[in-house]
């Protein structure tokens, strides 16, 4: 990138005539043209402290700012300003970009002067340096405010405002293919998106403790634990049936999360019209992952099974277990439960079920019916089946 910002100075540099100069809109260097003249008033104090300190002074600043620099859209001429240090004229040519200024680009006056025609094609030179410049100021920024917006704002204008602001800063990434991912808990700042591959945002949540969340993030009981803080990750994607880049991104986070941390991953979708979708998604493939070892400590929602339904579901917050189930779900029955759990796991096939465990047939029967007394429920019907089969689902959420 600096040696893009070296090639487009020294092209204005020939364009005009005169060594030149590029600062970003704070004053730092960012680049300079070789200067091999020997009139000393060239390398001015304030050109000379610009090049060798890599920033001007406050004061220098706001001296040529006065010239109205910031809110120009073409060519300003200063004058020289001994006193000021500065011994020879300079052209200030705006960087901008969107109608944004980044920047400035400094050549000294020469004699005669540079035609409408260098200025002119100068000026688009300084065109596409605004271009770089928004394009390494968009990849270095972490959009976690815009982001997180987009997660936890109300249904209606404020969530538009925020789609909004996120579709700005991300500029053409925003119409791309996307996904989300959920890390649970995260317990450290937002890191940079320079850390993390194909992260264009990322951004902490904080789960609700109670009451009804925005809607545009999941209610406290889609959430993760309340009082607990997520990571979320806006990650881009080359194909919809390529997660690596998500996975690889998960991944990285999950581990730097901890040892009990999970993750989940959204479906793929284009553009941001869909976002809390998505992080809906990847909110419940990460509890998914949480209940269930067999999804991994990375969970893609397409994979989950019952639990897309499950965590969709609304459930009153610290609400119990449903009263069939609540004496089998207590510790001391947790075998019979298991039992239970991977016997209709199995569609209710014993065979299967007493391979799955490692126990006899006569064992499996024995536990079953077990089961029956404790709930009531009989294993032949198909909704008491499919009670006892969500209860024990939902119970590990």
């Amino acid at each position: 990138m600096k040696g893009d910002y070296q090639e487009l100075v020294d092209e204005i540099s020939a364009l005009l005539g005169a060594p030149a100069v590029l600062e970003n809109r704070d004053f730092g260097l960012v680049a300079f043209g070789a200067h091999d003249s020997d009139d000393d008033t060239a390398m001015d104090p304030v050109r000379t402290r610009s090049i060798l300190t890599r920033r001007s002074t406050p004061a220098v600043r706001a001296w040529f700012e006065g010239f109205g620099i910031a809110r120009a859209t073409g060519p300003v001429r200063i004058p020289a300003a001994p006193e000021a240090g500065v011994f020879r004229g300079r052209i200030c040519l705006p960087v901008r970009h969107r109608g944004v200024v980044l920047g400035y680009v400094w050549s000294l006056e020469a004699d005669p002067g540079p035609t409408d025609d260098q200025l002119t094609a100068a000026m688009d030179v300084a065109s596409r340096i605004g271009a770089l410049l928004s394009d390494e100021a968009r990849a270095g920024t972490d959009l976690s405010r815009e982001f997180g917006a987009v997660l936890t704002a109300e249904r209606g204008w404020q969530h538009d405002m925020a789609v909004a602001a996120l579709r700005e800063a991300l500029g053409p990434d925003a119409d791309g293919l996307h996904t989300v991912v959920c890390v649970n808990p995260w317990a450290d700042e937002t890191p940079s998106v320079r850390t993390v591959p194909s992260a264009a945002a990322l951004s902490t949540v904080a789960n609700a403790a109670g009451g009804a969340a925005p809607t545009g993030a999941p209610s406290p009981e889609q959430a993760p634990a309340s009082g607990t803080v997520s990571l979320a990750a806006l990650v881009r994607l080359r194909s919809p049936d390529v997660l690596d880049p998500a996975t690889t991104a998960a991944d990285r986070l999950r581990s730097a999360a901890g040892p009990g941390a999970t993750a989940g991953i959204a479906v793929p979708r284009r553009g941001l019209a869909e976002l809390s979708a998505s992080w809906h998604e990847a909110v419940s493939a990460s509890r998914a992952a949480t209940a269930e070892t067999r999804f991994g400590k990375v969970a893609d929602w397409r994979a989950i099974g019952p639990y897309r339904l499950l965590t969709s579901l609304p459930r009153p917050v610290d609400a119990a277990p449903d009263p069939a189930v609540r004496t089998l779900l207590a510790p001391a029955h947790s075998e019979l439960a298991r039992t239970a759990e991977v016997f209709l796991d199995c569609a209710g096939q014993a065979g299967r079920t007493a391979a799955e465990l490692g126990i006899h047939r006569q064992t499996l029967y024995y536990r079953l019916s077990r089961v029956h007394q404790l709930t009531g429920l009989d294993l032949n019907d198909g909704e008491d089946r499919l009670l006892l089969h969500m209860a024990l689902k939902a119970a590990r959420l």
